[in-house]
């Protein structure tokens, strides 16, 4: 949009920046967490961090921007425990449970996974750089979560990550039930893994 302010943090930050950084993202996951998508204004985040506006434009492009940093840290925060999210002795049973989990979670946080969808979503080109890194740190969860060496298990990180997406899409656009969610990211990758894990046809 016209207007927006586009700059891309390149430098190395001090601790005193990333703590105020850090402020930054715990103050719009915290408002959208409140109003979703549009409660998310930098005004209203640089008020909630007790900072200048101008100081969230130094560390973010825009709101999309800022979300997809918040995206970021609510995925390191429900998938931190790997081995308590990804349960079961098979890595189906393992990549099911994680995914079921991440959808849960989502589902009690309906409000802020919706703004975060959308501004991962959004077709800004401030959020490219954060979105790679996120679904980078996505691919890494589920690779974690399969465990044991898988045929093109790059190519099924690639695909399961895309279908937690549109998991994360039908809780929040579509308004799809949880339990309905649920199962279909378990069936997903139930599926994906073992047709790759099958016997190959010479």
């Amino acid at each position: 949009m016209s207007g927006d302010v586009r700059i891309t943090v390149t430098r190395t930050l001090s601790k005193e920046q990333q703590v105020r950084r850090e402020r930054l993202i715990e103050a719009a996951r915290l408002l959208a967490l409140e109003g979703g998508y549009p409660a998310v204004t930098m005004h209203d985040v640089a008020d909630r961090a007790g900072v200048a506006r101008a100081t969230v434009y130094r560390y973010f492009a825009t709101k999309d921007h800022l979300l997809t940093e918040v995206a970021a840290t609510w995925a390191h925060r429900i998938t931190d425990d790997i081995d308590s999210l990804a349960v079961g002795t098979t890595p189906v049973e393992r990549l099911t449970s994680m995914l079921e989990r991440v959808v849960r979670v989502a589902a009690e946080e309906l409000t802020l996974t919706s703004a975060i969808v959308q501004a991962v979503t959004a077709d800004d080109s401030s959020v490219d750089d954060a979105r790679t890194v996120l679904f980078l740190f996505v691919r890494e969860r589920l690779a974690a979560a399969i465990g044991d060496p898988v045929p093109d298990r790059e190519e099924i990180e690639i695909v399961l990550g895309h279908v937690l997406l549109a998991g994360l899409v039908s809780l929040t656009s579509l308004r799809r039930p949880v339990d309905e969610v649920a199962a279909m990211v378990r069936t997903s990758g139930r599926l994906v893994l073992t047709g790759a894990m099958a016997p190959r046809a010479l």
